[in-house]
């Protein structure tokens, strides 16, 4: 018999939500965007790379958005070159992953911005996008979180911040 307790757990304890990560990762990517940033003074960011089973994403990787695109954060704001998506797309095979999600920070709120809105980072419907406010930095409460569904043709919903909790779980 094949189960995982921590999964097992999660499933019991946090069944509705929409996207998940643990608490260890989430920490580490937290800190990877921070140290990315260069303490606040450019935005950073990553995707998410995961399952989706039933309409439930579960992130379990991430790749920063420099680690595949070395200028990309030159301007202090994310200008991913394209051209780099064939390497995203071969790490997720060689993983037996798939991009869930993509995170980026801003300095202040989580709001998107125009460019955020004009420009997603995977323009296929239903993907996710977060923002994280004040680059990354603690205490960072689901709630001050941005969460964005991407529905086509540039339009985006907006996960409603009291919504949000229930939307995004980080736990086991």
């Amino acid at each position: 018999m094949n189960f995982s307790i921590a999964e097992t757990m999660r499933r019991l304890f946090a069944p509705r939500h929409e996207l998940s990560c643990s608490w260890f990762l989430w920490g580490r990517l937290r800190r990877a965007l921070r140290q990315r940033g260069r303490n606040s003074s450019r935005e950073s960011g990553a995707f998410l790379l995961g399952r989706q089973v039933d309409g439930r994403r579960r992130v379990v990787d991430f790749v920063l958005y420099d680690d595949l695109d070395p200028h990309c954060l030159d301007s202090g704001i994310v200008r991913f070159d394209g051209r780099y998506f064939g390497e995203l797309w071969r790490l997720c095979k060689a993983r037996g992953l798939s991009v869930v999600a993509d995170v980026h920070v801003h300095p202040g709120g989580s709001g998107q911005s125009t460019s955020d809105r004009d420009h997603p980072m995977i323009s296929r419907a239903g993907h996710i996008a977060l923002i994280l406010p004040r680059f990354a930095s603690s205490p960072q409460p689901r709630r001050d979180i941005g969460i964005y569904r991407y529905l086509g043709a540039k339009r985006w919903a907006t996960v409603a911040p009291e919504a949000r909790s229930t939307f995004f779980h980080i736990g086991l």
